[in-house]
């Protein structure tokens, strides 16, 4: 049985790159038949990684593109938490057997990282010497998301302490000092996630980025740690559901409270689930989801 998304009728999967100093945001596919999802960048700035129908694919960062599907062997069907390995040649994988697996970006067989059974390994990070991954833990969907931390080639997991609420999308600063997730550990209303960061390693006292009524989702930094992305959706939102009027907010990491702009779209799951940045730290990935009408 299949799992994998796809597109409601009259509904088209946009994926842009945009601009973060221009501002110039250019469309470099559409697509009425693929869902596609959650953009990377690749080390060499060659190509952009997205999942769609279960599977990964490559999509050059230029208008007209076409994208490729790479061929895996031993994968199971992927969702859209994918993060590339700093070696610039594998790419880290959750896939809906629960588990993380570590496969070629340029195709090929793939290899299980995690092992816990009846767990749901939720990949969002991997820490910038390549040694760890961060992903979110969750023995069931009624219970809230934990921050866990493995060794890349796997073994026993620790878990993160980041108090109460369901915590997501965590993943490192550039310079490998932080995890940065978002959380509803002060949230007043069901689903109110903010942002936050805790020190590698835990031990550390977990710090909100700014306190807002929109339910904050998703931190991205660049990779000069400068500037960074995230996805905002409307207050009272509960989890990042699709297709939603969201704003995709670029921030200058010094201060989170003073955006230096929002993109508006219609998006949500699917936008900005991963790190999209490019090398050059200037351009991001995202998907949008407009419907025709």
């Amino acid at each position: 049985m299949a799992h994998f998304r796809t597109l409601a009728p009259g509904q088209t999967a946009r994926v842009h790159v945009h601009d973060a100093v221009t501002g110039e945001d250019v469309v470099v596919h559409e697509s009425t038949d693929v869902l596609l999802e959650a953009p990377n960048w690749t080390a060499d700035g060659a190509a952009l990684l997205v999942n769609g129908q279960g599977v990964l694919w490559s999509l050059a960062p230029e208008p007209g593109a076409r994208p490729v599907r790479i061929e895996h062997e031993d994968l199971p069907e992927i969702n859209n938490d994918h993060v590339l390995d700093p070696d610039g040649a594998h790419v880290y994988l959750s896939a809906m057997d629960g588990h993380i697996h570590r496969a070629p970006i340029a195709g090929g067989r793939a290899a299980r990282i995690t092992r816990d059974d009846g767990v749901w390994h939720f990949l969002h990070g991997v820490s910038p010497d390549g040694r760890r991954l961060a992903y979110v833990r969750m023995a069931s969907f009624e219970e809230p998301g934990r921050l866990a931390v493995i060794a890349s080639d796997g073994g026993d997991s620790t878990i993160v302490d980041t108090g109460e609420g369901h915590i997501d999308g965590p993943e490192w600063s550039p310079d490998g000092t932080w995890l940065y997730f978002n959380t509803e550990r002060w949230a007043t209303a069901p689903g109110h996630a903010q942002l936050a960061r805790v020190p590698d390693g835990g031990g550390g006292e977990v710090e909100r980025l700014h306190s807002s009524g929109t339910v904050d989702w998703f931190p991205h930094l660049a990779p000069d740690g400068r500037t960074a992305v995230y996805i905002e959706f409307p207050p009272g939102t509960e989890g990042h559901p699709a297709d939603k009027d969201v704003a995709l907010v670029v921030v200058d990491v010094a201060d989170w409270s003073a955006p230096r702009k929002r993109i508006r779209i219609p998006g949500g799951q699917g936008t900005v689930n991963v790190n999209s940045w490019a090398p050059d730290s200037r351009r991001f990935a995202y998907v949008s989801y407009p419907v025709s009408g």
